[in-house]
């Protein structure tokens, strides 16, 4: 059993309370790019914390389109150094190993946040090693599972929506895949802040986009959204142009000088071009790992104010079927790993 790696510090009261990380864990991994079915269980080495990180166990691990996207051979796979590679940002846990004392978390505690893969072990495995600056206190109203299901999702939406967007009372604001992982955040927020949201979604998800303080849901299986709004001040795009060309077909509605905020990775190559030549502005997203912000969302979780929906849970061991619903693109909410008891 491996203890005090790093030089770590701690508190014995607690530490002592807390099991040591074993040298090895088990995790999710892929020995190359391919179909969910590239996805294996493996023992590998339990990352080793170092500066001002922490040692996490890992008890629930969020899976996001990403993920996906880096499994297929797309997202972030090109940054990829070494197979096999252990996927996953989101995390909910309890800290192992403390960089010091006063580090304000120590072993024992409940927390939540991003990891940085591809440049560290991603978050479905047992243990993960996280920055000081990427994870914050676990929601007390949240279960695990619930938490995970929050940081790349929230901060996304958070960046998109009021950081960038300034969503303020009296702005319009059009919101697609607005059921999605992202999306049930990027409404909620949207409506705290007072704009009017609009949000697009499939025709289940209707009255639900309506319960998350939509003031409209547009079904995209019936309608083209270009049909039913017009003069938005920004759009919140999500899908891009994989999708029956949305990313473009939102620059119709947008009003003169409007904003649109593209999310995923290539998925509108030609955006800037596109909306020059409309008359609008846009920029694209990427989110990092942020404890602040996260805290600052937390308090909005506790409040009641925002809530995360966890459409299914999966034992780590499951993790192909987990990819294979993300991938199906009819989950709500977020899909999220159960890694451990917790």
């Amino acid at each position: 059993m491996r203890q005090g790696v790093g030089h770590s510090w701690s508190l014995a009261t607690t530490a002592d309370a807390v099991k040591p990380a074993p040298e090895t864990m088990r995790a999710a991994v892929i020995d190359a790019v391919g179909s969910p079915e590239v996805l294996r269980m493996e023992t590998v080495p339990t990352p080793r914390p170092v500066m001002a990180e922490f040692l996490v166990k890992v008890v629930a691990a969020g899976v996001n389109p990403v993920d996906a996207k880096t499994r297929a051979g797309r997202g972030v796979s090109s940054a990829i150094t070494a197979m096999p590679a252990v996927l996953g940002y989101d995390f909910s846990g309890i800290v192992v190993e403390s960089p010091f004392a006063a580090a304000g978390l120590l072993p024992g505690d409940e927390v939540y946040g991003m990891t940085s893969f591809p440049r560290t072990v991603g978050s479905y495995a047992e243990y993960v090693a996280v920055s000081s600056l990427s994870l914050t206190r676990k929601p007390t109203t949240l279960s695990h599972v619930e938490a995970a299901g929050v940081p790349l999702a929230a901060l996304t939406a958070w960046g998109m929506v009021v950081d960038v967007a300034k969503a303020h009372e009296g702005q319009r604001i059009l919101i697609h895949a607005g059921s999605g992982g992202v999306g049930h955040f990027a409404v909620q927020f949207a409506t705290y802040f007072g704009a009017r949201v609009i949000a697009t979604g499939s025709g289940r998800n209707v009255g639900w986009l309506r319960e998350l303080g939509a003031h409209q849901a547009v079904d995209h299986e019936l309608h083209r959204f270009e049909d039913v709004v017009d003069q938005v001040d920004v759009v919140i795009d999500l899908v891009g142009n994989t999708v029956d060309d949305t990313g473009s077909r939102s620059l119709r509605v947008l009003r003169p000088g409007g904003l649109i905020i593209n999310a995923p990775t290539g998925s509108w190559p030609t955006l800037e071009e596109e909306a020059r030549a409309a008359g609008v502005r846009a920029t694209r997203f990427t989110v990092a790992p942020d404890g602040a912000t996260l805290d600052t969302i937390s308090r909005l979780l506790e409040s009641g104010d925002v809530r995360v929906f966890v459409d299914q849970v999966f034992d780590l061991d499951a993790v192909r079927q987990a990819h294979v619903l993300l991938e199906g693109g009819h989950s709500r909410g977020k899909i999220v790993l159960k890694v451990a008891d917790g």
